[in-house]
């Protein structure tokens, strides 16, 4: 069974002009009971952020938090000492644990950025706080599912304390995959950009698709699409 989460129903925040978010599931000031996550996956927040601006320090407890920039830079800074930018094609992961502050800013004068900021519900609570940053080459996503997140971090995926595997890909024309999913295990598309046939039926950029009691999950017909696949417990 697929069930489809539209873009166009999605929540929307707007901020002083400087921020532009759509989120996925319930976030902030948008509370929607029937959209409250998808299981360990709490938050897919779809973040356009002006030139110059960004999220002043902050601070988080018992999240897995991961950024996934599609346009821009994001310049990161946290109370573990961590000093890094990440672009598109990396995945950065912070575990919150018992407490981190940080804050994540557009360092760029002249472009604006856009990422998706992910939050999965962690196993256990109070881990120690840590930081993780990977990059994954387009041609490891080119028609095929990267793996760029997963608990035992095989692959030199980053590591997720829950029982997820992330996948990352990128699909255009002819390309195309057909993804497994075991027995008891459940799905979470999200179209990042572009556009996609998930198992028959067509997903625009923004839209989300909740997957379960099904076999496999295949990906084509693309047009300049780009996509996370969450296999779930």
């Amino acid at each position: 069974m697929m069930t489809i989460r539209p873009a166009d129903e999605r929540g929307h925040g707007e901020h002083g002009g400087w921020l532009d978010s759509r989120f996925t599931f319930s976030f902030a000031d948008y509370h929607d009971p029937e959209h409250m996550g998808f299981r360990a996956l709490r938050v897919i927040n779809d973040d356009h952020i002006a030139a110059g601006r960004g999220f002043g320090q902050h601070g988080h407890r018992d999240m897995e938090i991961l950024t996934y920039v599609l346009d821009g830079e994001v310049a990161h800074e946290d109370s573990l000492g961590t000093t890094a930018v990440v672009k598109p094609g990396e995945v950065q992961r912070m575990t919150a644990g018992t407490g981190v502050m940080h804050s994540e800013m557009n360092p760029r004068r002249d472009q604006e950025l856009h990422l998706l900021q992910i939050w999965i519900v962690p196993d256990k609570r109070s881990y120690p706080p840590s930081y993780e940053q990977t990059a994954f080459p387009e041609a490891e996503r080119r028609g095929r599912l990267r793996v760029v997140g997963s608990r035992d971090g095989r692959d030199g995926s980053v590591t997720i304390h829950q029982d997820v595997t992330v996948h990352a890909g990128l699909f255009d024309g002819a390309e195309a995959t057909t993804l497994p999913l075991a027995a008891g295990r459940h799905a979470w598309v999200h179209v990042a950009r572009g556009s996609l046939e998930v198992n028959g039926e067509r997903l625009r950029a923004g839209d989300g698709a909740a997957i379960t009691d099904v076999g496999a999950i295949t990906l084509g017909a693309g047009e300049h699409a780009e996509v996370l696949v969450f296999d779930l417990a």
